[in-house]
């Protein structure tokens, strides 16, 4: 996978390319990351990359021509024409980033992530070189750089061979629509909190059916949306029914 990001900034991106999980996915070239500054597209001796807007207000717009010289250029470095580029641009105005949403983003061969700044960028630009906007939630930031690792971090975490085992993602939080259930190392008592029983039992198959259990639980009492979206097994009914009788016992606040 490829992925050139777009941005005023590329130096907020070293969170990505030199820590963790995501550097050494890099690294290891499972992702090809680059990054185009916008101003080394302008035509100007100060770079100018934005301008006043239309209509009066606050704040300033970037403008269209240095942002699609910026694509233009991503989409030669990727030796790949525009229509085999899906091109996002993070926004508050984007749909919400879910699991989904990763998944089919990363369908994609080659993605070009546009990082706005300011108040925003220029709607025509939007309009001609934008596939998808895609917001991390409804708040705002100061640009789109945040969003934009978010999205990498999503993305790299699905790629095979990125973590070290397999089964982490597999029992990511969402990867089975359920949310993930509770971990535990040592040592087995941290003030007079003791790890579950079963976990220490041995019995693969008892552990599996916990670990089961909680995601379902804990799920139906968090999310219960996404509870209701799940088409469940009646073995998975019969253990969050089991849960939900447990949780109602009396002196049972967990």
């Amino acid at each position: 996978m490829r992925v050139t990001v777009i941005t005023l900034f590329p130096e907020m991106f070293r969170a990505i390319t030199e820590s963790g999980i995501t550097r050494r996915a890099i690294e290891q070239g499972l992702m090809e990351l680059s990054f185009l500054n916008p101003r080394d597209f302008t035509q100007d001796k100060h770079q100018t990359v934005d301008d006043r807007p239309y209509g009066g207000g606050p704040g300033m717009v970037m403008r269209v021509e240095p942002l699609a010289d910026a694509l233009a250029a991503a989409c030669v470095q990727m030796k790949a024409a525009r229509k085999d580029v899906q091109v996002i641009y993070l926004s508050p105005q984007g749909q919400s980033l879910t699991k989904a949403v990763v998944s089919t983003v990363s369908d994609n061969a080659n993605v070009v992530l546009i990082a706005g700044r300011y108040e925003g960028i220029d709607e025509r630009f939007i309009d001609a070189h934008v596939d998808e906007e895609i917001s991390i939630g409804d708040y705002v930031l100061s640009g789109g750089e945040l969003p934009a690792m978010v999205l990498l971090d999503a993305l790299i975490r699905k790629i095979p061979g990125a973590l070290g085992d397999r089964q982490s993602a597999e029992q990511d939080s969402f990867e089975q629509g359920l949310l993930d259930c509770p971990h535990y190392t040592r040592p087995e008592e941290v003030a007079g909190q003791r790890v579950p029983e079963v976990l220490m039992s041995g019995d693969h198959k008892r552990i599996e059916n916990w670990r089961l259990q909680q995601s379902l639980g804990r799920t139906w009492k968090r999310r219960p949306d996404l509870i209701g979206a799940i088409n469940l097994s009646p073995a998975q009914q019969k253990l969050l029914d089991l849960y939900i009788r447990e949780q109602a016992l009396p002196g049972n606040d967990n």
